[in-house]
């Protein structure tokens, strides 16, 4: 067990976080998920640092708040001095956390040595989050993968989180090699969590309101991030408060998807009431999420994603996927149907 300076509160309400979904987590979409209750923080799609100077005004203009919960901004780059440079101007917008990207696995992000690279060389990248530690005075965090090629290398690149005294760490149950394929490996998350003093966020493959308390309870982890789950099913932060507190969680059908996808438009059209196309194709990404569970063989998907413009799309919703009850559409908080796999689902904890 590594010792660090007494540890500050953490940041969360509910010890459920939205990943910072790059490509889809808008402003707009984090608004919507945290409409549905339950979620305890929100993470901002990274922001890319480079080693030019950093533009305050340009980065401030990013960073956007979900009303009532606390933000965490998420970096990616490798130059420790421009790093502390935004990390200052993250610290003028409000966020409460400043994060630093060490899982990203794509290849353009990994060819000029930042996200996931960084793992390959875990003293490196302990100099460098120590460097970016002694520059920020607020909460500092890492979402890390388990390695490179493999995760062999996992306790080292623990070692090294942990030499630089953060005030948690969120951990991606899988290399970067795996991508998003196959399964996340929850026990490289536990290992962490009782190899690290600080606290530690899992994630990965909590498909199901259920997983993310199975995480909880598999791991010990101190709360739950979750990403495309959330983008699947939106209530899954409301489920799994419920399923905590012992109530009853929501059951959406049909008709909350559609009127979810109309809320939806009606906000990505006050964003961009100028581009048309832009918002057709923002929902046409929640459709590809939100319809994987469709029972009709990809119809709903195939016939969404070909439509020209935002009413024609949802009318083909509102007769798709209107009529079908939660159980159809895989959206209850167990999984009865088991359509999404989960993480470490054939992994049995030690006792």
């Amino acid at each position: 067990m590594t010792d660090t300076p007494t540890p500050r509160p953490l940041p969360w309400r509910e010890p459920t976080l939205l990943a910072p979904l790059e490509g889809v987590g808008h402003a707009v979409l984090r608004e919507l998920v945290a409409a549905q209750g339950g979620l305890g923080m929100v993470c901002m799609e990274f922001l890319r640092i480079g080693r030019a100077p950093v533009h305050p005004p340009s980065l401030l203009n990013r960073i956007v708040r979900t009303a009532g919960l606390p933000l965490s901004v998420q970096l990616l780059g490798n130059h420790p001095g421009r790093l502390i440079e935004a990390a200052a101007v993250v610290a003028q917008s409000g966020a409460e956390v400043v994060d630093i990207n060490l899982g990203c696995p794509v290849r353009r992000v990994v060819s000029k040595g930042a996200g996931a690279a960084l793992l390959r060389d875990p003293d490196g990248l302990g100099a460098l989050l120590c460097q970016v530690r002694s520059g920020v005075d607020g909460l500092l965090s890492a979402k890390i993968r388990t390695g490179f090629e493999d995760s062999s290398g996992v306790e080292a690149i623990g070692d090294a989180v942990a030499s630089a005294n953060l005030d948690f760490v969120t951990v991606h149950g899988r290399s970067r090699a795996q991508q998003y394929a196959g399964v996340a490996d929850w026990r490289l998350i536990r290992q962490l969590k009782q190899q690290l003093s600080i606290p530690i966020v899992g994630n990965g493959d909590c498909w199901y309101a259920a997983d993310v308390l199975r995480m909880e309870r598999e791991t010990g982890c101190d709360a739950v991030m979750v990403g495309r789950p959330a983008l699947r099913n939106p209530w899954i932060f409301s489920q799994a408060a419920a399923l905590r507190a012992g109530r009853p969680p929501t059951a959406p059908g049909g008709n909350d998807v559609l009127s979810y996808l109309e809320r939806a438009a009606a906000a990505y059209g006050e964003m961009s009431p100028d581009r048309p196309r832009l918002v057709t194709g923002r929902l046409k990404e929640l459709v590809r999420y939100l319809g994987r569970a469709v029972p009709d063989d990809g119809a709903f998907i195939h016939e969404a994603l070909r439509t020209p413009d935002t009413s024609a799309l949802l009318q083909v919703a509102a007769r798709r996927v209107a009529p079908r009850c939660a159980e159809e559409l895989d959206l209850g908080a167990e999984g009865h149907l088991g359509l999404e796999r989960s993480g470490s689902v054939q992994l049995n904890p030690d006792p």
